[in-house]
């Protein structure tokens, strides 16, 4: 994986070729960012530059040694750890070590449920376990075999819990020459043990142009399309190719319906969408049709405010936002937001959807039909 391997973040990558130049690379650091940002893949490309035997001014040159063994993800000095589900106690990350270089290679900027996929694993829990920890131990303290640095790039630390605790002196003082690159979605899940020993990188979401770019250049997408996919996505990749495999948007109907309902308080109709619609969705979906309508929401507060040159929506979807924006003022649509993204936090933790989005539904019927707002909120 190289720099140039992976879509914008142009000026991350700058910066983190340019510690190499300086000679300052620190030996722990925790590369911060949300799903598919490409966080996984900056990291796995700043190790591999970093060992890069004829690196250039900016990126490593992939063609050394080093490089195609690291663009194999089979160097030697290169380990990888990461969460796994529900296995033996025994188990360690190497046991899966097949399966994530085929995942990573065919999608670097893969989320855990991708990973999930790719194990069968079905809804069994996320761990990296005392097994995992005490390998990773073993490991670091062999010598090098051929790199200048052995690099452990450890993905999704929140999922280590209190057996990081067994890492904390490694990660504080390493042998000579060895990285921890700690990649995370979710800094307060993580040890704060382990964030306090840790440099932060952060890496933001993808733009709405940079997604778009990368489904019409590598993935073939047709700009409108791209365009449509891109918005809903919302900076997120492993999201944008999901949406691939439809052919149309599969929220926008969804939405204006739901809403529909909910401004005129079609109580049998809101419940027989909670009870069947939500819940067929599955949780990944679920999530991805929050933050689509959050999106929305958002995009009726810049034509609000008079930004309608930052609105990225076409078509069927800009009628609408205009439509139901002329019929709706801006502290309806904040309070809603606001509940969007409640929900969506709850969904993430496995909340059950028919009790959540009727609630949620019932809370958006006193704001836009009644413009009765939540107690304890502070609008109008």
């Amino acid at each position: 994986m190289q720099f140039k391997d992976i879509i914008g973040h142009h000026k991350i990558k700058t910066q983190l070729a340019q510690t190499v130049k300086d000679n300052r690379v620190s030996h722990a650091q925790l590369f911060l960012g949300p799903e598919g940002s490409g966080s996984l893949a900056l990291a796995v490309a700043y190790a591999q530059y970093i060992n890069c035997e004829q690196k250039s001014e900016n990126d490593s040159c992939g063609t050394c040694s080093s490089c195609r063994k690291y663009q194999k993800l089979i160097h030697p000095d290169l380990h990888f750890s990461y969460p796994f589900f529900a296995g033996g106690e025994k188990d360690v990350a190497t046991s899966y070590l097949e399966e994530w270089r085929a995942a990573f290679l065919d999608n670097p900027y893969m989320g855990l449920d991708y990973w999930r996929h790719q194990l069968e694993a079905g809804n069994k829990q996320a761990n990296i376990n005392i097994a995992e920890a005490h390998d990773i131990i073993k490991k670091l303290s062999l010598k090098a075999f051929e790199a200048q640095y052995k690099v452990l790039i450890l993905w999704l630390p929140e999922y280590l819990n209190v057996q990081g605790n067994a890492l904390l002196k490694l990660i504080e003082e390493p042998p000579e020459k060895t990285l921890f690159l700690l990649v995370s979605e979710n800094q307060d899940r993580i040890l704060n043990t382990i964030i306090s020993r840790t440099q932060l990188v952060k890496i933001p979401k993808f733009s709405h142009s940079d997604v778009k770019q990368y489904l019409t250049a590598e993935k073939a997408i047709a700009d409108e399309r791209a365009s449509e996919i891109a918005f809903i996505a919302d900076g997120n990749v492993q999201t944008a190719t999901e949406l691939i495999k439809d052919e149309t948007n599969p929220y926008f109907d969804l939405l204006i319906n739901w809403l529909r309902f909910v401004v005129t308080d079609s109580g049998l109709h809101i419940i027989r969408l909670c009870e069947e619609d939500f819940p067929k969705l599955g949780r990944e979906n679920q999530k991805i049709f929050l933050l689509y309508a959050i999106s929305v929401f958002r995009q009726i507060l810049l034509i609000q405010t008079g930004l309608s040159q930052l609105v990225l929506l076409q078509g069927k979807e800009l009628d609408f936002v205009q439509k139901f924006g002329d019929n709706f003022i801006g502290e309806q649509l904040e309070v809603a937001i606001d509940l969007l993204e409640k929900t969506h936090y709850k969904v993430e933790r496995n909340a059950n959807p028919k009790i959540l989005f009727l609630d949620l539904s019932l809370q958006l019927v006193l704001i836009f039909k009644y413009q009765t707002f939540p107690q304890g909120t502070q609008y109008i």
